[in-house]
């Protein structure tokens, strides 16, 4: 086995090793300056996370669950952009969902020794009922985690797609991924924090790979959220600007077709630009596999014929 030394991740940053004598603005600046490198690393790997959304979004399609599964930092990741995707994009919580090292208390608190059981990556897997319509996707900064080496085998066992997302060259857990994003942040500012360049970088990537999935599924009309979920006060609002916006109604008009709509931010539009009900509305949306665009020339069509 790769002794982790060896790795990456692990080595010192030739940057940093006075860091101990700095000052506050000289350690933040070191910081900083590191920090600034991580979107660069992202570049390098855009072809990667490109295959990957495709994946994804072939899987969604065709009645698939995205797993993100990681330990540590990767883990708390990974649930914490599935979590992110309900309340953003009106998803189901079982459409994206987030496997940790150690459970759901491994969120707040260290669970010793979580990370290093092959066995009970595939059985938390096991768990979740996989089929071969899913997409795993296998972070471990280290690339090396034997917890997330036993989730990818378990996928691949049954068939599902695999994805590894490391922040070293030939990592471990590349072998058992059909797409390989190996992330290289470098030497962190101090040695082996990788709950800083290497976690940075790989919360980039899983919001680029939730967020372009999302706009493939019609759940981004121009550059807005309008599958939002409004569930509170904030998301209400923010409801009722999105519609605004787009329709460049008065916040009253706006606020009255958001309540014959149940707040659904995609009828309200069509039923404003297109002058449709909300039955018809809802329906031009599904004739538009969801997509508004499509769903108003869909209506105005019925409309003007």
């Amino acid at each position: 086995m790769l002794k982790i030394a060896a790795l990456t991740t692990e080595s010192r940053n030739e940057n940093s090793t006075t860091i101990d004598k700095m000052s506050t603005g000289e350690i933040l600046r070191t910081i900083n300056d590191e920090d600034k490198t991580v979107a660069y690393s992202v570049e390098a790997v855009l072809p990667d996370i490109a295959a990957t959304v495709d994946i994804v979004h072939t899987s969604l399609l065709n009645g698939g669950r995205l797993f993100y599964v990681g330990a540590g930092t990767s883990g708390r990741l990974g649930i914490l952009d599935a979590v992110e995707c309900p309340p953003t994009y009106s998803t189901p919580p079982e459409l994206v969902q987030g496997i940790m090292a150690g459970g759901m208390i491994a969120l707040v608190e260290a669970v010793e020794g979580a990370e290093d059981d092959t066995h009970q990556g595939a059985k938390d897997l096991a768990e979740k009922k996989l089929t071969r319509l899913d997409v795993v996707v296998g972070i471990a900064a280290s690339g090396r985690t034997p917890y997330v080496i036993g989730v990818l085998q378990y996928a691949k066992k049954i068939g599902a797609k695999t994805i590894s997302l490391s922040s070293n060259q030939d990592s471990m857990i590349s072998k058992y991924a059909d797409v390989v994003i190996d992330v290289a942040t470098g030497p962190e500012v101090v040695t082996g924090s990788t709950r800083m360049k290497a976690a940075t970088a790989h919360k980039l990537i899983l919001n680029m790979i939730t967020t372009s999935t999302m706009i493939k599924l019609g759940k981004v009309y121009e550059n807005l959220m309008v599958d939002v979920n409004p569930s509170n006060v904030k998301l209400k609002e923010r409801a009722k600007n999105i519609v605004s916006t787009i329709t460049n109604e008065s916040y009253e008009r706006v606020e009255e077709v958001l309540e014959h709509s149940n707040f659904e931010v995609k009828p309200a539009i069509v039923m404003i630009k297109a002058g449709v009900n909300f039955e018809t509305a809802k329906s031009c949306i599904q004739m538009s596999n969801g997509f508004v665009r499509n769903a108003i020339e869909i209506a105005k069509r019925g409309v003007l014929g």
